[in-house]
């Protein structure tokens, strides 16, 4: 497990992290998220030793992290960090050499992360000759090329498309499943609540809210329908006790059922209001919970 306690860090009068704490177990896949400045990198960064925190521990299995641990760790920064005019390959193995491989191994290991990324026939050019997508890739395979213990992601789904986005999430799911602790920061909220097991939501440089999504949606949302009904007129739910409409689109109405609010009396009152196409439950997106406890 990876753990971050109670970091501080301030660049001059900005607080960019102010008593974070957050953990990611082994065999997760984590999605740290929060809005531009809310403090993800600087906490990634911190964790992987590129930065010191004014206050606050990184742990590695419940004991301080060493630099030789911190070492071992992937690593993929949201800005390109290769070597344009080197080819994939050579790349990839150079880099895996530095992680400690060596000769034929870090060369068997460059090839079977190119092969497992899709970029075999690519396998032979120079990163600058390369799509934004597949430098994307090359990026990915740089940071598992050692089979790093913990990966560290920020924003690893950029420039994606929908196959490499596909391939990039199965990577990360059986980087989780071999034991690995897999962290990642994006602001695609929908791929998040896909990908990932467990969510952190930072805002201000703290965690605002932590856990599986199911859970946050427990913890956080009253109970809400969504509800079509043909013809009706609007306001059909004024009077309802209880009852918040959220959202009015063509799907219908997205209904809130505050505390004491009866499903039963808004599906008696839609179909007095007309024929009634929909009536389900509905539950709130990763995108609204956000929101919920960042605007607050």
């Amino acid at each position: 497990m990876l753990e971050l306690r109670d970091l501080s860090r301030s660049y001059g009068q900005t607080v960019a992290l102010d008593g974070l704490s957050l953990q990611v177990p082994a065999g997760d896949v984590v999605g740290f998220v929060g809005p531009n400045g809310a403090g993800k990198t600087t906490a990634m960064r911190i964790a992987l030793g590129v930065l010191e925190p004014d206050a606050g521990d990184v742990l590695y299995n419940g004991e301080p992290v060493t630099r030789e641990q911190q070492r071992l760790f992937g690593y993929m920064p949201e800005e390109r960090g290769l070597y344009p005019k080197m080819r994939v390959d050579r790349h990839l193995s150079y880099l895996a050499e530095l992680h400690g491989r060596e000769g034929a191994d870090a060369a068997d290991a460059a090839a079977r992360w190119i092969e497992r990324l899709g970029i075999a026939e690519r396998a032979e050019q120079r990163i600058e000759e390369l799509s934004l997508g597949n430098q994307q890739r090359v990026q990915l395979a740089a940071a598992l090329v050692h089979d790093p213990p913990v990966l560290i992601l920020d924003e690893p789904f950029s420039g994606l498309d929908p196959i490499g986005t596909d391939v990039m999430s199965a990577v990360l799911a059986e980087r989780a499943a071999d034991g690995a602790a897999v962290i990642f920061s994006s602001h695609q909220l929908e791929l998040v609540e896909r990908v990932c097991d467990r969510v952190a939501i930072v805002s201000r440089g703290r965690i605002v809210a932590a856990g599986r999504v199911d859970e946050l949606r427990a913890e956080r949302s009253k109970p809400r329908l969504r509800v079509e009904v043909q013809g009706a007129a609007n306001g059909w739910t004024d009077g309802i006790a209880g009852v918040r409409v959220l959202a009015s689109d063509d799907q219908g109405l997205l209904i809130e059922l505050g505390e004491g609010a009866d499903d039963q009396q808004v599906l008696d009152a839609a179909r007095r209001a007309g024929r009634v196409h929909r009536f389900e439950p509905a539950r709130p997106t990763l995108a609204e919970l956000f929101r919920e406890v960042v605007e607050r």
